[in-house]
């Protein structure tokens, strides 16, 4: 075997191994989380798990992927350690889809179209149609399917490029007798794994392997060990993942790892035994693509139909293994195992930027509770309260960050950035409301009463503050442009108040109605509710932006936009604005001609 021949094989095994990362790449996130969604949701039992398990690692083509999935939401408290075990199964099945889709290079015929099907034919069409779809059409879903096709098409010319190369290696005694080596059921389980953790694919791996046989060195008790190898070595990644996370999680990963050992270590005394016994006829036959594909997926259904019925066992043995009570820990979806998901890594990120807008929320309406009726117990559990939002904007700001050194689509981008302008809003409106609760200490510590004239008008604009934050959220959780075109009007009416408000409490303050400590305060809580109620607006307008034609102007310029509202350019508004005018305005009116 030359020199070129062996640069030839590592450039191909390199195209081979590019190929099915950018094809699962892309195919995760054509899933767009929803494939992880139904993982999260739809593990009611375990024979619904192996459907489930081998149909997401079928489309995404990544056993340790789906598994790396399952330790995450295990880590994060949204499974539990019992739903994992069907969905590891079904992975191991699914997986085989591969190594069945390159069988195709064992297609013999002068048929034209089948000819079109065979690797050395279908690589470079299925590369030439990916490379136009990634490069020249534009929409992300379009880039993402040529990422996918493109995959695959290297898949295939890295497989053909390595069956040539290695040709020159079947008349060699030297590599001959390396793989009689590989015979002995220990060292070929060995090197199955080592192999395939090293390349963290065991669906990569098969394809070498599958390469392998057209040397003719590659027969069924030489690829038996290798297989059963590779199935173990594709743990490494689930275990790698559960480094450092809760007990349950650490188990999940174990549990994958036990699943092969248990299931390799029982066929192969079955096979090995067996042959001593009865001398199969087939173990020295050789073995080409279709035959180690078949192999494969009979191996894996062989294990799952094996240890199903022991599901409940497999667990309550795993615990052993790893002892100990499961760890208490409040649930967060903020777990590093999604960013390889970006699509689902944005849906967790969403539901953290929820709980921060129902942190700031719940901060806002225990301040507002302190300036009527102050309890320390309240001002306590605002204090903690802020705390935690300050907490899960750190963790979800680095997480975003994280994220962002990921592949995402101009969507996900966009998502990224709109889910770093809103929790900076939510954490805003936390330290506003965290500066009320300090003005109705500083009134409460000092023996200090407003005015019965200026307690209603403080009511009234905290109502008025507290029907924004509550619309903003509310729409903010369920994304409803419907619910955010409300909080602008009501913004507008804030700002209207404050004016007024203002204006009267000088005038109290000329007048000698009310000391200049009183009045300071009064004037700092304006302004705090004022600014709360702009970082509403905030929230609203991203949402009203993200749902709104391409065309629309809040999306080419949000700032006529609003000029417009505020203008009388949009009836619809208009009816919003006179409707909270008459709510929150006009009894302050009623309260000036008294």
């Amino acid at each position: 075997m030359s020199l070129t021949n062996v640069i030839s094989m590592f450039g191909a095994i390199a195209t081979f191994l590019f190929g099915m990362t950018t094809m699962t790449d892309g195919l995760e996130k054509l899933s767009s989380g929803r494939l992880e969604s139904i993982l999260e949701r739809l593990t009611s039992n375990v024979f619904k798990g192996v459907l489930l398990g081998a149909l997401v690692t079928g489309l995404i083509q990544s056993s340790a992927a789906t598994t790396v999935m399952c330790v995450g939401f295990v880590n994060a408290g949204i499974m539990k350690l019992r739903q994992t075990v069907g969905i590891i199964m079904g992975a191991n099945i699914g997986t085989t889809v591969t190594a069945q889709l390159l069988r195709l290079g064992d297609i013999s015929s002068d048929n034209f179209f089948l000819l079109l099907l065979k690797p050395a034919t279908l690589g470079p069409i299925l590369a030439v149609i990916g490379i136009f779809f990634y490069m020249f059409l534009s929409g992300g879903r379009k880039k993402v399917v040529g990422q996918i096709i493109l995959g695959l098409g290297l898949l295939f010319i890295g497989m053909k490029t390595l069956e040539t190369s290695v040709a020159p290696l079947q008349e060699m005694p030297e590599f001959q007798a390396l793989f009689v080596a590989f015979s002995n059921p220990v060292l070929g389980v060995l090197v199955g794994a080592l192999v395939t953790a090293l390349i963290q694919s065991s669906s990569a791996s098969m394809g070498i392997l599958q390469a392998m046989t057209s040397t003719g060195v590659v027969t069924f008790n030489i690829a038996v060990p290798l297989i059963m190898g590779q199935n173990i070595g594709t743990c490494i990644t689930a275990l790698l993942s559960s480094i450092g996370a809760s007990k349950n999680a650490r188990r999940t990963a174990g549990l994958h790892l036990l699943f092969n050992v248990l299931g390799t270590a029982f066929f192969l005394v079955v096979l090995y035994g067996g042959n001593a016994l009865f001398h199969f006829p087939f173990w020295l036959s050789g073995m080409d693509r279709g035959s180690i594909a078949n192999l494969h997926l009979a191996f894996n259904l062989g294990c799952t139909a094996l240890l199903l019925p022991f599901n409940r066992l497999l667990v309550v043995l795993v615990e052993r293994i790893i002892p100990g009570d499961a760890d208490q820990r409040e649930v967060s979806v903020l777990d590093e195992r999604f960013l390889s998901s970006p699509s689902l890594a944005l849906e967790k990120c969403h539901e953290a930027v929820v709980q921060m807008g129902r942190f700031a929320q719940e901060n806002y309406h225990l301040a507002v509770e302190l300036l009527t009726h102050y309890d320390a117990k309240k001002l306590e559990r605002l204090n903690e309260t802020e705390v935690a939002l300050d907490k899960l904007e750190s963790l979800l700001d680095n997480y975003l960050i994280k994220l962002s050194d990921h592949s995402l689509s101009p969507a996900e981008s966009a998502h990224v950035s709109e889910l770093l302008h809103t929790l900076s809003d939510f954490e805003r409106i936390g330290d506003y409301s965290v500066n009320l609760s300090e003005c109705a200490a500083l009134l409460h510590n000092r023996g200090l009463t407003f005015s019965g004239t200026a307690k209603i008008e403080l009511a009234s604009m905290t109502s008025a503050v507290g029907e924004t934050i509550d619309r903003a959220v509310e729409c903010y959780e369920h994304r409803s442009p419907e619910e955010a075109i409300w909080v602008e009007p009501i913004e507008e009416v804030v700002d209207l108040m404050r004016d007024e408000l203002r204006l009267r409490h000088v005038e109290r303050l000329k007048n000698g109605t009310c000391t200049v400590e009183l009045g300071s305060q009064f004037l700092e809580l304006l302004i705090n509710l004022e600014r709360i109620s702009d970082h509403c607006s905030n929230i609203a307008l991203y949402i009203i932006r993200q749902t709104a034609p391409r065309d629309a102007l809040i999306r080419t310029d949000s700032h006529a936009y609003i000029h417009d509202l505020h203008h009388g350019m949009d009836k619809e508004f208009d009816q919003m604005f006179q409707k909270y005018r008459k709510k929150y305005y006009a009894p302050l009116e009623d309260l000036a001609a008294q």
